[in-house]
């Protein structure tokens, strides 16, 4: 949805956090921070005396005041489901208490991603945006500003493109920029050989999701059961000669080289790595990969081998968090996941808000965002909280004001705004 693009001034903020710098805790902190933007880009950021010389006299400038607040870059959701049809709450129901799968066979509830496929394949594409626009628009008043949203719920080429178009029909009524990824193998078609599958990925799925513009990312579930290493290199090499950027869902259950694969296609990321050995932590460093943890799922599942960053930080690679939203992890809130990632998995709070935003930019290959600087996109919030830190110590609501997306008020007091 395309915004009014105002000048605004964001005047006297207790701490603006600009991520300018090196380093996985570095947050280029400012205190007693101006800002000023027009035409959608920040113009200007510093002390009063250094920014307000930028700003033009006249009353068509809109004033923030950030007295005892914080701001920040506009989360970046660089992972996510979202787009789904119904919902698996009685498995989720279920396996709170009894996680034995006879348990849910003998309710005749179905379990993971092909009861997921079976909720959304017949849905029709209207009636699957409006499902979708209803946690967008739940991720959008949390401060998510950029999201990442994959198909991988059809496993048939009309089915894949639906949900890439929801995608498409979303970018073009939510003041927010999504960012669409074919996850065609996600799995492979009910009652198909995965050699035939893979085959057709190749030779018809990935050729129609190019030729259309429908995707910038190209994905693969690399796990045992899934696909391997070798299955997934001929899926991403496909993609990518077809214009398509590899991304890779590997070792979340399993070590079977995915990670191994990521650095050597230098993918733009690599999501989940609990059982990432540590000695492919300096490859993916080496090898620009960002690595993408997601504290939601691990949550949810209970997982029996939750990530661990603190080796991948040490070995300097650079992380990025997102929620992971899909049936079986329903988060719509960044914020959430800044609170699980500092809490569950030793994050601290500098560390998580510098992978769900330079970090989080970083994995979707966007250089203008994720960081407040001059001539960056003016994507911006305001946390009623005169530290940042208490964002992940003060958990249980939202703490954001104001969410600005290319330099409009698009969501103020946690209401969505009427586009002007």
């Amino acid at each position: 949805m395309k915004t009014k693009k105002n000048k605004l001034l964001i005047e006297d903020a207790a701490q603006i956090l600009t991520m300018r710098g090196e380093g996985s805790g570095q947050v280029g902190l400012l205190e007693h921070g101006w800002l000023y933007v027009q035409d959608g880009k920040i113009q200007a950021i510093g002390t009063k005396e250094e920014v307000l010389p930028a700003v033009p006299d006249g009353e068509d400038v809109v004033r923030v005041d950030a007295s005892g607040k914080v701001v920040t870059p506009g989360l970046i959701d660089c992972h996510t489901h979202v787009v789904f049809g119904g919902s698996r709450v009685e498995e989720y129901t279920v396996k709170l208490t009894d996680s034995r799968p006879e348990a849910l066979a003998q309710r005749g509830i179905q379990t993971g991603i092909y009861a997921s496929v079976n909720m959304t394949r017949d849905v029709p594409v209207e009636e699957l945006a409006a499902q979708t626009e209803q946690r967008m628009r739940g991720m959008l008043i949390h401060g998510t500003t950029t999201i990442e949203s994959k198909s991988g719920y059809g496993l048939t080429l009309p089915s894949e493109m639906k949900m890439l178009e929801v995608n498409r029909l979303l970018s073009a009524t939510l003041p927010m920029d999504i960012v669409s990824t074919f996850l065609g193998a996600h799995g492979w078609e009910e009652g198909k050989p995965k050699d035939w599958y893979i085959d057709h990925l190749c030779q018809d799925m990935i050729p129609q999701v190019a030729s259309f513009h429908m995707a910038a990312f190209n994905d693969v579930w690399c796990d045992e059961g899934h696909f391997t290493a070798a299955e997934s290199e001929r899926i991403l090499s496909c993609g990518r000669d077809h214009g398509l950027i590899p991304t890779i869902h590997t070792d979340a259950y399993s070590y079977i080289g995915g990670s191994d694969l990521a650095a050597e296609m230098k993918m733009a990321s690599a999501v989940h790595l609990n059982y990432t050995p540590e000695h492919v932590f300096p490859k993916l460093r080496d090898a620009g990969v960002v690595g993408v943890v997601l504290p939601g799922i691990d949550f949810s599942v209970k997982h029996d081998r939750p990530f661990n960053p603190r080796p991948m930080l040490d070995a300097g690679m650079t992380l990025a968090l997102a929620t992971n939203c899909c049936p079986g992890c329903w988060l719509e809130s960044m914020q959430m996941v800044l609170i699980l990632a500092c809490r569950q998995h030793g994050f601290s709070p500098a560390e998580a808000f510098r992978a769900a935003t330079y970090g989080s930019a970083k994995a979707l290959t966007l250089d203008d965002r994720g960081v407040l600087d001059t001539g960056k996109t003016a994507d911006l919030l305001l946390f009623d909280v005169d530290t940042y830190e208490k964002v992940v110590y003060q958990y249980g609501r939202n703490h954001v004001e104001l969410v600005i997306k290319d330099g409009s008020i698009v969501v103020r007091g946690g209401q969505v705004q009427p586009s002007e």
